[in-house]
């Protein structure tokens, strides 16, 4: 399960992602009340978000925050690394946080590793091409199959 912060993360995202195309700066009380975030919460986020190159903001009575990437190029894999660390169910089959299993005899024969490294390929494979825009096309689609 994913944390509320990569919730709220990827829910503020995608709202960004949807004003892109305004080339402008969104304040963070808008994101916050559009979205239901708690704003000190959300300003962590966001901070957190631009530290990793995901976002960036402008400062000022027109300030705030805008992708500094296009929807396209974000991910959910990208998001949920940075708030909730790895992808992976066991730390002997991730990548960026490997860690050795103490009661694992032999990494190359266990069936365990095997079977959770192809959840973990699958899972990361997925994720990284849920990207914002693909999530904003899967939303569109659902409200016009809605509509008729």
């Amino acid at each position: 399960m994913i944390s509320k912060k990569t919730k709220y993360a990827i829910n503020a995202l995608v709202y960004l992602a949807r004003h892109h195309k305004e080339h402008e700066p969104i304040q963070i009380s808008r994101i916050a009340e559009s979205e239901h975030i708690p704003r000190k919460f959300l300003e962590a986020i966001l901070l957190d978000m631009k530290n990793a190159g995901i976002l960036s903001s402008r400062k000022g009575k027109t300030g705030g925050y805008y992708l500094h990437k296009t929807p396209d190029e974000i991910n959910i894999a990208e998001v949920m690394r940075l708030f909730d660390g790895p992808i992976a169910l066991l730390p002997c089959v991730t990548h960026n946080y490997y860690e050795r299993c103490e009661e694992c005899k032999d990494e190359a024969t266990c069936g365990i590793r095997s079977v959770f490294a192809d959840v973990r390929n699958e899972t990361v494979n997925m994720l990284k091409n849920a990207t914002l825009q693909a999530i904003m096309d899967r939303s569109e689609a659902m409200q016009k199959a809605l509509e008729k």
